[in-house]
């Protein structure tokens, strides 16, 4: 009886070690979901000649309105964003987002990228009258990888707009850095968001 006792106390003991460490995995992956990514902060983005720049609080979900580009391909769930501003009329955001896996980080990274390279394209067709160009500036090479784009449009009668876009992937996380201001192309810090860029993929902690 009493060696009985003893094998079943030795079981239920197993089980119950078994489901505490399924609680405590369970309890590590829903942690991990909900908890934000690292983020830039101000005196990561490019100097402004004539501010600092000032940044809000990292906030869960998508911005209320998506930026130029990027409409419509960033996933509610798991997303983050920052908002950075100036004094002036540069500003920028930066928008990170907890995928499932790896592969599904790659599918979103990839399909970010489609999106900015089609953005001056896309924009001309919506807006008669307009003009658009857009550079492909390269990859940059931190963790998984990121790209730098930039994108200049323009309305008659009206200011034209640059925007530079950082897209980077670590493990299953992956982050996109728009900046943006009055301007051309030729107006656009290239070599200071390249950095920046770095420095995001660099912060995500996936």
């Amino acid at each position: 009886m009493f060696r009985r006792t003893a094998r079943a106390t030795a079981v239920l003991a197993a089980t119950a070690a078994a489901a505490t460490a399924l609680v405590l995995t369970a309890s590590t992956t829903s942690s991990a979901a909900v908890t934000a990514p690292g983020f830039l902060s101000g005196t990561d983005l490019p100097p402004h000649p004539g501010s600092a720049w000032y940044a809000g609080k990292v906030t869960k979900g998508l911005p209320e309105f998506a930026p130029l580009c990027l409409d419509g391909v960033l996933p509610a769930t798991g997303s983050w964003h920052r908002n950075f501003s100036t004094e002036f009329d540069t500003g920028a955001v930066q928008l990170s987002v907890r995928t499932s896996s790896s592969a599904a980080a790659v599918k979103l990274a990839a399909a970010l990228e489609r999106k900015v390279a089609a953005c001056a394209a896309d924009w001309l067709r919506e807006t008669p009258g307009g003009t658009a160009s857009w550079q492909d500036y390269g990859k940059v090479s931190v963790e998984e990888g990121a790209h730098v784009y930039g994108v200049h449009t323009s309305i008659p009668e009206s200011e034209p707009g640059v925007h530079l876009y950082g897209i980077g992937r670590d493990g299953s996380t992956v982050t996109v850095v728009q900046w943006g201001q009055m301007g051309n192309l030729s107006h656009a810090p290239v070599p200071a968001f390249k950095k920046t860029t770095v420095k995001a993929v660099n912060k995500l902690n996936p």
